[in-house]
């Protein structure tokens, strides 16, 4: 197992150092651990740590893990969604942060549990439109956050992102600038979008200039996966 310690106390210290480098509060800023393929011991150990948050991509992988792992982690649903699977995010999650269409809204609004608290919704926004990719363009935001806000059992929270691979710094900064701008534009209406999720271990220190409010970092905290 890596030194989980070591990677956590470094990466709170970068990120620290990034907010305080772009004049903004850390405590904007958090952390959420992508887990998969990690087991549950090693989610246990990064919990002893400190964390709160994790974020899983494999539905059939975290539900078998999320009920032999402490009952306030708050989990966060960060994989593409298949309509046939949202009953069991939306009975299992805190949040997600890759709602793409109108069928998936529906659909995890009515089966989000009445005793549960509202499902938090961030939608994907896929800039590059890479067809491989899950995500909306920015034409489609506004219906998108409009359906989430009209959903009694879902809460409109703001985007997220995952860059176009191997780009350079220069490209980075233009889709986060432009994703800082769309959330800007949302909140006009959507006082709620408050929620920026972009920056994975790569490029996390730049997502946070940009107003990342969400960072989802697995390969710094766990190491390179097997």
């Amino acid at each position: 197992m890596p030194d989980l310690t070591a990677n956590i106390n470094d990466l709170v210290d970068r990120m620290f150092k990034a907010a305080k480098n772009t004049q903004r509060n850390v405590d904007e800023v958090a952390l959420v651990a992508a887990s998969k393929t990690q087991s549950v011991d090693t989610i246990q150990a990064a919990y002893d740590c400190g964390l709160r948050r994790f974020g899983e991509n494999y539905l059939s992988e975290a539900i078998e893990k999320i009920p032999r792992l402490p009952a306030d982690i708050e989990w966060h649903y960060i994989g593409p969604i298949q309509s046939n699977k949202t009953r069991q995010i939306a009975t299992n999650f805190d949040w997600v942060h890759t709602v793409d269409r109108a069928k998936v809204i529906q659909r995890l609004n009515e089966q989000r549990p009445d005793q549960l608290a509202p499902l938090k919704c961030l939608i994907q926004v896929n800039l590059a439109g890479e067809k491989q990719k899950a995500g909306v363009t920015e034409n489609a935001l506004n219906a998108l956050a409009e359906q989430i806000s009209a959903s009694p059992r879902l809460r409109f929270e703001g985007l997220m992102i995952i860059p176009k691979a191997n780009q350079g710094e220069s490209a980075l900064r233009q889709d986060f600038a432009k994703m800082q701008q769309l959330l800007d534009e949302l909140q006009t209406r959507f006082p709620s979008a408050k929620t920026l999720s972009m920056g994975m271990s790569q490029d996390f220190e730049l997502a946070i200039e940009y107003g990342a409010t969400f960072v989802r970092i697995g390969t710094q905290i766990f190491g390179e996966r097997r």
